[in-house]
């Protein structure tokens, strides 16, 4: 495929400068790129490459400088970010290999399930019984959909994901594959003998519109009632979202997460990677837990925090600073010692 820089900046709505004739036959990172490529950079800690790098086309801010001598045409806009997204799903819409519609002959579909216009179900998926599909659907090989589930329009599937019984997915959304949907939460009562006893799960699992969710990651059904995933949120890779978890819309956690049971989200939280989260808190809305925290408290509205236990960001720091100085304050305290004892 090839496409001229001013071709991206009419799609892009982008400024162009530098030679609107340049033209690129690929994407590229820009520390890999040559003359036929197209590059993105946004992140500071990159923008030296700008001065080194040689590129077909450059897609930046408004500010950024670069070697004009390298790099054929820049294309402006405000936020990189955001036209580097459209330009990506345009890109991946032109060179996408996935069906969008048929029924695989290995497949099954239960009694009394309903499915909307362009459905696809690739090979030995299985539609259990009383489920409702919606529009353009996509279920590939292998996935399996317990009996009463609900899948919203537009949404996907990949290989091998699991939805258990009575589970509902909303509309447009992505849920990668070995994920599994509505597993069992970890409930058992101890037992005089010092044994444990299952706690039936009766509830299930509810998840918005917009929603992705990565590979392999586990969400239990509630014990009572459902385990809850908002609008718009997206999971990483390998998290654990425990029984009757709510998780405001629009968060965000990275991968290698796990959240007890019981704990609820506010709105536009962020989650860093490795984190663990203790059951039955309230985290508020906007709240950002930095990787590998440990929290065990409810966490208000806006905080930062980060830490085994987990506290306020800022006071983190200060302790780790002070940390860094205590070999100095020791090796000070002996000297003082000394100098006591020869007095």
């Amino acid at each position: 495929m090839e496409i001229k820089a001013r071709d991206l900046a009419v799609v892009l709505n982008a400024k162009l400068e530098g030679n609107p004739e340049a033209t690129v036959t690929k994407l590229a990172k820009i520390e890999e790129a040559d003359e036929q490529s197209f590059c993105f950079l946004a992140n500071p800690k990159y923008y030296h490459y700008a001065q080194t790098a040689k590129a077909g086309i450059l897609l930046c801010d408004e500010t950024l400088e670069y070697n004009t001598a390298n790099i054929a045409a820049a294309l402006r806009v405000k936020e990189p970010y955001q036209a580097f997204q459209k330009l990506m799903e345009l890109y991946a819409a032109m060179n996408s290999s996935e069906k969008t519609s048929g029924i695989a002959k290995q497949s099954y579909i239960g009694q009394k399930s309903t499915y909307g216009e362009n459905l696809y179900l690739g090979a030995f998926a299985s539609i259990g019984d009383y489920v409702q599909i919606g529009k353009n659907v996509k279920i590939h090989a292998n996935v399996s959909i317990g009996d009463h589930a609900v899948i919203g329009d537009n949404t996907t599937l990949y290989s091998q994901v699991s939805v258990y019984h009575h589970c509902k997915i909303g509309a447009n959304c992505i849920i990668h594959s070995g994920s599994v949907i509505g597993s069992d939460g970890f409930g058992f009562a101890p037992q005089a003998d010092g044994s444990y006893k299952k706690i039936p799960q009766t509830g299930n699992v509810e998840i918005g519109d917009n929603v992705e969710i990565g590979a392999n990651t586990c969400i239990d059904r509630a014990v009572i009632g459902s385990t809850k995933i908002g609008n718009g949120v997206k999971l990483d890779n390998l998290i654990q979202v425990a029984h009757n978890v709510e998780i405001g819309d629009h968060s965000v956690i990275a991968a290698q997460a796990g959240i007890s049971g019981s704990t609820k989200f506010g709105k536009y939280v962020l989650i860093g990677g490795q984190a663990g989260i203790t059951g039955h808190l309230n985290i508020g809305d906007g709240v950002k837990i930095q990787a590998q925290a440990a929290v065990i408290r409810d966490v208000e509205s806006g905080k930062g925090i980060s830490g085994v236990p987990a506290i306020d960001a800022r006071e983190h720091y200060r302790q780790l600073a002070a940390i860094k100085q205590l070999p100095d304050l020791i090796k000070k305290i002996k000297e003082l010692e000394k100098k006591l004892e020869d007095q």
